[in-house]
């Protein structure tokens, strides 16, 4: 049994979909982050950072954060989800990396600083903007003639598509981009995917937010 700490965001829906994927049994806890539930002294015993997702694999005894890491974990736990092939191992190596180093963490300013923000300064908005844009583009070239970003589907696909799943929600469009736009709906349409964005609650809504912007 493994035990998901997690709530309704981006991070944590990469690692419901995955466990959903690789049928693990598992239980949510919902760590309520709003009400800044990651700073109980028993949740940042798992994670220092005080951040979700966390897991506890109850079978090894693994403590394992950060949603990227997990992933990999996952996929090695299994045999799946991640190829076995070196040159294709190293390109999702350098994937996954690249959507925790950039993908989230620079969709994550660009929804903070021109949705969230009380006051949205000029060259922050500005830059985040430019730089999602960059980005998507970027993920756009990743996906010429191909399905999927590895020669199948894998955890590097879970891991893009969290952050895309929000960052759609919020309002920032992909139809311009259309080996993006249709590797999204590929992937929108699994099974494993529609329950994942779902635990252990779905994304808030950002409409109001939008309207503000």
């Amino acid at each position: 049994m493994i035990t998901l700490y997690a709530h309704g965001s981006p991070n944590p829906h990469k690692v419901s979909i995955a466990l959903e994927e690789l049928r693990l049994p598992y239980e949510t806890r919902i760590i309520n982050v709003r009400e800044g539930g990651q700073f109980n002294p028993g949740f940042i015993a798992l994670n220092p950072n005080a951040k979700v997702p966390v897991i506890v694999d109850h079978e090894t005894e693994h403590t394992i954060y950060e949603s990227n890491a997990i992933l990999l974990y996952l996929a090695e736990k299994t045999g799946q989800l991640f190829p076995i092939d070196v040159q294709q191992r190293w390109r999702g190596l350098q994937l996954l990396f690249f959507q925790a180093a950039s993908i989230g963490a620079m969709f994550g300013q660009r929804a903070h600083f021109s949705l969230f923000a009380p006051e949205k300064p000029t060259y922050a908005v500005e830059r985040y903007l430019k730089e999602g844009e960059r980005l998507t583009a970027v993920l756009e070239t990743l996906l010429t003639g191909r399905e999927y970003f590895l020669d199948e589907y894998s955890i590097v696909d879970i891991a893009h598509f969290g952050w895309l799943w929000c960052s759609t929600r919020q309002g920032f469009a992909i139809d311009s981009y259309p080996n993006l736009k249709a590797w999204f709906d590929r992937v929108a349409t699994r099974p494993a995917v529609k329950k994942g964005v779902t635990v252990p609650l779905e994304l808030p809504d950002f409409i109001s937010f939008r309207r503000a912007a």
